[in-house]
């Protein structure tokens, strides 16, 4: 089943990808575009409730803009928002993200979990990059920020990492690329990697679910059906989107 959260201005509201901290609209703003699509989750039971620490995510947040190497990103400070909130009210003991770059969209997840954002104490928080050097640098901003090592990047393939983790994964974070012909269409492959240790409650979040919809058309077709998670979302607040999931 198709269900959207859309906002009237997502196709306007952009950001320069080479520089990610440019204020887009007034903190208000932005605090209640993700609380809608927050509230919309809660409505469908796909989260407990709606609420996390404002001071704590401008925490995080302040710290990814001064600590952070981050050459571009697509994170939009609306999607940098709904990924920390909906790590801090899920609280994932394991969270696996796969695509992670240089690592500011791991943090965005891993941020609640750990460093000055953290709300709770988390297991493991693994980031996995395919490409090495990549891999290193996203290592470098994350220990710049979290010396316990719970949140962590792998150099490898996301598919591999999936399908070798033997604890459950409460959060799935999707954002890694396949070869030329399949690219986003890889984020199928990594679920169905370890769909069965993801527990009845578990989230998995798909970014690009707007600007890549057709190369992961089979992804979206296996989420919103409802013999495979409970329920789905399209979030489109921003031109790449976020498809948020629950088993």
């Amino acid at each position: 089943m198709l269900r959207t959260y859309r906002t009237d201005d997502w196709n306007t509201y952009r950001m320069d990808w080479h520089n990610p901290f440019v204020e887009l609209e007034p903190p208000e703003q932005e605090i209640a575009v993700v609380n809608g699509a927050l509230q919309m989750l809660y409505v469908l039971g796909m989260l407990p409730h709606t609420q996390y620490d404002e001071a704590r995510f401008q925490a995080m947040r302040r710290a990814v803009r001064e600590q952070f190497e981050i050459p571009w990103t697509a994170i939009t400070p609306r999607m940098q928002r709904l990924l920390y909130a909906i790590n801090a009210i899920t609280q994932p003991q394991n969270m696996i993200a796969a695509g992670v770059f240089c690592g500011n969209t791991f943090i965005s997840n891993a941020g609640a979990g750990v460093g000055p954002g953290a709300c709770y104490t988390a297991q493991n928080l693994i980031g996995v990059e395919i490409k090495p050097e990549e891999a290193e640098r996203a290592e470098r901003n994350v220990r710049r920020i979290d010396p316990t090592g719970v949140a962590r990047i792998v150099a490898a393939d996301a598919v591999d990492v999936a399908a070798e983790f033997t604890e459950p994964i409460h959060l799935l974070y999707l954002d890694a690329d396949g070869d030329a012909k399949q690219g986003k269409g890889v984020y199928l492959d990594i679920l169905e990697a370890c769909y069965e240790r993801i527990p009845k409650g578990g989230v998995v979040l798909a970014h690009n679910s707007v600007n890549c919809a057709d190369r992961l058309k089979y992804y979206l077709e296996y989420v919103r059906d409802e013999a495979n998670m409970m329920a789905s979302v399209n979030m489109i607040f921003d031109v790449e989107g976020l498809e948020v999931s629950v088993k």
